[in-house]
């Protein structure tokens, strides 16, 4: 699911890759299908693992397991013909893709990569590299600082531009487990998976809480993350069970 950033388009892709287009009053007003990277392999050769509005809020990236992103221009008006504007090839699938205020769209891939896709130039570029499978990708409040969560535990900071915090950059911490559920808040980071625990992470890594569900015979793991625009919350989600944090 993405929201533009003018709060006026809600986009959610369904299971058979359809993405549906939603006002702000919740009302479905268009609805568009992907399309595979290779016609060949057929509709059902990929899922969707990430959608993101443009900043100007009329264009879609989308970003795929067949190893592609397009970017469908929706255009300003509900039934606007749907285009693809741009489209960027990679080497392993899609896992988790962003699309930041004032930078390019960020996506991460299996092969552990975290790279930038520029739909000005067409071109794609690396912005660091791991051996670790990208589980999670989430920005800061400014959307200037990036973090990426990986199937070893790792947590990695990047930033486009510090605005002067003088906060570090690179491997934050490592988490417990896969941190599927990650989200940076303004005074700190927090992240969760299928361990069940949520631990509230300092600046530079130090441990500052820890919610632990592992006991709950209820709870499930944690898959989903997303901070409130003043980074003053979180919502943390799992099987049949939100959980807020300020």
């Amino acid at each position: 699911m993405a929201w533009s950033q003018n709060s006026a388009k809600f986009a959610v892709c369904t299971v058979d890759r359809v993405v549906l287009l939603y006002d702000e009053h919740g009302e479905r007003r268009d609805k568009f299908s992907t399309k595979p990277a290779d016609a060949k392999y057929g509709k059902k050769s990929y899922t969707v693992k990430g959608l993101a509005f443009s900043p100007d809020c009329t264009k879609l990236a989308i970003g795929q397991t067949d190893n592609i992103i397009y970017v469908y221009k929706i255009g300003e008006e509900w039934g606007d013909k749907k285009v693809i504007c741009s489209k960027f090839l990679q080497t392993s699938a899609v896992t988790c893709l962003l699309w930041p205020a004032e930078n390019a769209i960020v996506f991460g891939l299996a092969e552990g990569k975290v790279r930038l896709a520029n739909p000005k130039t067409n071109k794609s570029s690396t912005i660091y590299g791991t051996d670790s499978y990208v589980v999670s990708l989430t920005s800061n409040v400014s959307g200037n600082g990036i973090l990426t969560g990986h199937a070893d535990g790792a947590i990695i900071r990047y930033f486009f531009d510090d605005e002067g915090s003088g906060d570090s950059q690179g491997k934050l911490v490592t988490h417990s487990c896969p941190p599927y559920a990650l989200a940076w808040a303004s005074s700190s980071i927090v992240a969760g998976g299928c361990d069940k625990k949520l631990v509230a992470y300092g600046k530079e890594g130090q441990v500052i809480q820890t919610f632990d569900y592992s006991r709950d015979p209820t709870e499930r793991e944690f898959t989903a993350a997303a901070t409130s625009p003043s980074g003053q919350s979180v919502v943390i989600g799992s099987y049949d069970s939100p959980e807020a944090i300020e």
